[in-house]
């Protein structure tokens, strides 16, 4: 990894290395390749509250509603048989939505469009039992955010 540029809240020294801190993830992760991991860190603090533990150029670990998300710099994926696709105007995340269960989704519609996302689905009440709203994260990720009804 490389010495961090952004977010203020980050204490580089209290982030492990890389295979430490590869050895400390659970069972289940998520990884999103982006352009450019520090603005996609900016948007998922601001819209989620995630908690950002690590961002550089190259890479980013966040903490969204208890699971680890990492965010890796399409740079990083050169040697991947999805590089040359990535380096097109793709659209990201086409055909996953990343749900996440807590958040109020009217302040996250809100906050989102302040940050430079997109609604795709302003906040409703559902039929399956949670008020939500959907929205694209400015790399094209889309995030169903909710609340259970009553």
């Amino acid at each position: 990894m490389t010495e961090p540029d952004a977010a203020p809240e980050v204490d580089p020294g209290a982030f492990p290395d890389a295979p430490e801190y590869g050895r400390s993830l659970p069972g289940f992760t998520v990884n999103l390749l982006v352009r450019d991991p520090r603005p996609s860190a900016d948007f998922y603090r601001e819209v989620l509250g995630a908690q950002v533990r690590f961002v550089d150029r190259q890479f980013a670990a966040l903490v969204v509603n208890g699971v680890a998300i990492m965010l890796h710099a399409d740079s990083t994926y050169a040697a991947h048989p999805w590089s040359e696709e990535l380096r097109g105007d793709v659209r990201r995340g086409l055909g996953a939505e990343l749900r996440v269960l807590g958040p109020d989704p009217d302040q996250v519609e809100r906050a989102a469009v302040e940050a430079g996302g997109t609604v795709l689905q302003p906040a409703q009440d559902k039929p399956h039992g949670w008020r939500e709203t959907i929205v694209a994260d400015p790399e094209g990720y889309t995030w169903a955010v909710g609340r259970r009804l009553g």
